[in-house]
């Protein structure tokens, strides 16, 4: 028996990738298979081919960088609203709505459910009712103490899937397109008022609200949530009910969440915009010191009959039932705020501010017991 040639190691070859080990290529008899002149480099593994042998990537991501790099319509009319820091808040806010309302679904339902936030987008209330079907299920909600109204839209179907569920269907059986019954509509209108909690709850890092059910609406184009050329903001999100899919979207009016959102944006002034209120505390409580303002210096008042005043005639003495030894009331606005005697300077009239009689009287009480 003869041992099989080795031949030099290729050039270049890799020095990390160790030789063929005994295991993976078993010594044969040189009778079985002659020893050939084949060069190492017939036989490399791929990984040492080089560049040309990396596999493509996925088709995935590839197509999320064209959805970004889509041109998009942009309306100098209706210019951006939302900054970063809004949409930053909002998806706080709404991720917390999200998980929370997916446990609701899953509780009241009995099936698995899902509510997943995709985006933040801002549209003019004309340009999101464009984007909705017809029919579709849409529940108008108040916002107080805020202006305004807030949507809940999602698929028909999927309404009627969870009326289905809640009567302990299996939401399977295809769904009617058709407007809910009276009965429907108070099954569901138990879920929406679930789903209002939930919101409440996560958005009160931005304001409270105490949002309430208004109605459920079928034609986008009677919903009449806002006008035509106001700004909202639109969450959608992917909703699940069982074997079911579809986008819900939630709308809310920009003009109302606006200051809410600026303040729950940047909660830590920085020192500039404090020195800025310094100041303008400063020039509030300076140009506040200069005001006039119109002070009397009166008796006491005295109280009459209508009778007695119907029946005044140039002549007449009324008895004044302020004390002698009294000092006259200094008042603004008909505020009692000091008390002073009547004197004279400079040939004028004038009012010498006293002590108050009762503090007056409250040292002569107390020198009295001593």
């Amino acid at each position: 028996m003869t041992q099989p040639e080795t031949g030099p190691a290729p050039e270049g070859a890799d020095p990390q990738i160790p030789a063929a080990s005994p295991t993976e290529a078993p010594p044969t008899p040189a009778a079985d298979t002659p020893p050939t002149d084949t060069p190492a480099t017939d036989t490399a593994p791929p990984a040492a081919s080089g560049p040309a042998a990396t596999p493509a990537p996925p088709a995935g991501p590839a197509g999320k960088r064209s959805r970004r790099g889509e041109t998009r319509t942009y309306d100098f009319r209706r210019p951006t609203k939302l900054s970063r820091e809004h949409v930053r808040v909002l998806q706080i806010a709404q991720e917390s709505f999200a998980r929370q309302s997916t446990t609701v679904l899953t509780t009241l339902l009995r099936a698995g459910a899902r509510l997943e936030l995709l985006g933040i987008e801002q549209f003019s209330y004309d340009d999101y009712v464009e984007t909705l079907p017809n029919p579709v299920f849409l529940s108008t909600f108040s916002l107080e103490p805020l202006a305004g109204k807030g949507l809940l839209a999602y698929p028909l179907d999927i309404a009627m899937a969870i009326v289905d569920h809640m009567l302990g269907g299996s939401g399977m059986a295809e769904q009617p397109s058709r407007p809910m019954t009276g009965m429907e509509t108070t099954i569901t209108d138990h879920l929406v008022n679930r789903l209002l909690d939930e919101f409440a709850t996560a958005f009160s890092t931005i304001t409270d609200l105490q949002p309430a059910l208004l109605g459920h609406e079928y034609n986008p184009q009677l919903a009449q949530a806002a006008s035509g050329s106001d700004t909202v903001m639109v969450g959608t999100f992917s909703m699940a009910v069982g074997a079911r899919e579809g986008e819900a979207t939630l709308v809310l009016p920009f003009s109302s969440f606006a200051q809410a959102l600026n303040n729950a944006a940047s909660p830590q002034l920085s020192d500039s915009a404090l020195r800025k209120r310094k100041r303008a505390t400063e020039a509030l409580t300076e140009r506040l010191n200069l005001v006039p303002v119109d002070v009397s210096v009166r008796f006491a008042p005295l109280t009459v009959s209508s009778a007695d005043l119907l029946s005044l005639a140039v002549g007449d003495v009324l008895l004044l039932r302020h004390p002698p030894d009294a000092p006259l009331e200094v008042t603004t606005n008909d505020v009692t705020f000091a008390y002073a005697i009547a004197s004279n300077h400079r040939r004028r009239l004038a009012a010498a501010i006293v002590p108050t009689p009762y503090a007056a009287q409250a040292a002569h009480h107390v020198k009295d017991t001593a």
